[in-house]
Parts: C-alpha cells; sequence; structure tokens
C-alpha cells in the first residue's frame, strides 16, 4: 500500500474553511471586496460561498455594514470540540460578577489536547486589549498556562510542559517547577505581560470532586493594576469565587 498517496479531498469544502480562516487572520468584520481580495476567490463563486456559510451560521452578515464576521454557530462547534459547554454556563455568572468587582478582564480557560485555550471572556468596561480572544491558545508561561501546568495530570500536559520548556535553561526550568509546586499551594499564579506588554494577570483552579482541575479563572490587567501575590483583597476575591465554584463541581 501506497502511504505517500494523496488522500482524495472536496475542494469546495477546503475553500470555505479558506474563507473562515480569512476572517479569523483578519481579526474583524471584512467587506466582500476586501474578501474577494484576499482570498482570490471569483466573485460569483464568493457570493454562493458566503451565502451558504451565513446560512448555516458560520459566518454573520451586518446589512447595515455590508460587512461579514464569524457567526455563533463556530462558538457552539468550539464548545463542543473542548467538551466545556457545562463548564462555560455555570462559570460566565462569576466572570461578570469578579470584572464588575475588580473593574478588569475575566476570563475562563480550559484544558485541550494541546494546551489551555480561552473558553470565555467577560471585558472590562474600558475596552483592554488583552491581546487573545475566545479559542486562543495560552503559553505554559502564561498565569493559566502555569495553573494548568500544576493541577493537570495527563501524558498531553507532560509533552505539552516538555514542548514549550525546550528553549529554557536547566536553571530556568528548575524555577519553573519550584512555582509550580508553590501554586499548588497558594492555588494562585501570576504572569507579567504574557501576550501583550504592559498587560498581566493572575489566575486561580477551578477543580472537581476528584481534585482534577476543571479550568482556570484569569484576571487581566494593566501591569499595575494586576496583584501578584494571594493575599490581596482582590486575590482574595477570586479565590473565594474559585472555592466557591470548585464545590459547585464536588471540591472540599
Amino acid at each position: 500500500m501506497d502511504t505517500n498517496k494523496p488522500m482524495p479531498v472536496i475542494g469546495s469544502l477546503q475553500t470555505g474553511i479558506q474563507i473562515i480562516d480569512t476572517l479569523i487572520e483578519q481579526d474583524r468584520p471584512l467587506k466582500f471586496t476586501e474578501i474577494q481580495e484576499l482570498t482570490g476567490i471569483t466573485k460569483s463563486n464568493l457570493y454562493k460561498y458566503l451565502n451558504t456559510l451565513t446560512m448555516l451560521g458560520l459566518l454573520y452578515r451586518d446589512k447595515k455594514k455590508g460587512t461579514f464576521s464569524l457567526g455563533s454557530k463556530l462558538i457552539e462547534y468550539g464548545n463542543a470540540a473542548i467538551g466545556s459547554e457545562n463548564v462555560i454556563s455555570r462559570v460566565t455568572p462569576y466572570l461578570k460578577d469578579i470584572s464588575r468587582h475588580t473593574q478588569l478582564t475575566a476570563l475562563l480557560s480550559v484544558w485541550t489536547h494541546d494546551g489551555p485555550v480561552i473558553a470565555n471572556i467577560w471585558s472590562a468596561s474600558y475596552g483592554l486589549n488583552i491581546g487573545a480572544q475566545i479559542g486562543t491558545k495560552l503559553p505554559l508561561l502564561s498565569s493559566a498556562g502555569k495553573m494548568m501546568a500544576a493541577f493537570q495530570q495527563s501524558p498531553d500536559v507532560n509533552e505539552w510542559k516538555i514542548s514549550e520548556l525546550k528553549n529554557l535553561t536547566d536553571d530556568k526550568k528548575e524555577r519553573f517547577e519550584r512555582e509550580l509546586d508553590t501554586i499548588r499551594n497558594t492555588y494562585f499564579s501570576y504572569a507579567g505581560e504574557p501576550l501583550v506588554d504592559h498587560v498581566s494577570s493572575f489566575s486561580v483552579p477551578i477543580l472537581n470532586y476528584k481534585k482534577e482541575l476543571v479550568g482556570a479563572i484569569t484576571v487581566v490587567g494593566f501591569n499595575q493594576l494586576i496583584p501578584e501575590h494571594p493575599e490581596t483583597d482582590i486575590s482574595q476575591f477570586v479565590l473565594k469565587n474559585a472555592f466557591e465554584l470548585s464545590e459547585s463541581f464536588g471540591w472540599h
């Protein structure tokens, strides 16, 4: 059997995904002419693709502005892929309360097969750019990444850690492992500027009855607003909410 033989594919499906990928890459609503220019799809075919994708809920068309953006159906698919729909619905009211209380952005991240991703965001009113959106994969050295590494135990996590740490010196790897021990004891992780300059974050865990990690709540804001230790009022407020959530999943 020739294992190098190309697998048969459906070209039109690839083209439809290309349109979605283009909107993701541009990270903003696009007009028809912009999509046509970026994808190179002929106008007659592009009309058909956009109409089909919009009808299926994979794209949303703003009739007033004449722009296309990602549709709500993609969020459903994303939630199903990471198996977190129940977690998201349970955590969202807490994210809202944390954001309102702290005047900072609160987000939920969950583990997938190749690292943590953002599953939901409740933004502060001043519109801080945190450099991420729902579906963004987070690096190991982010506060959520550290929380996953500290509490999530599986072969996938070990492989991810090895891959993410491969460029660090042995001394830095040892310091990182010591930091994970502290995180397990305090239920608190901090990271300075993991994605965007002048923006830092701290994370706390959501645990279940097996003391396994369900997800992590992360608070994001400008460096001077984010506490680096669990003893502050903001840290304690978020930890209290995380413990309450954990108890709802059976944690004691």
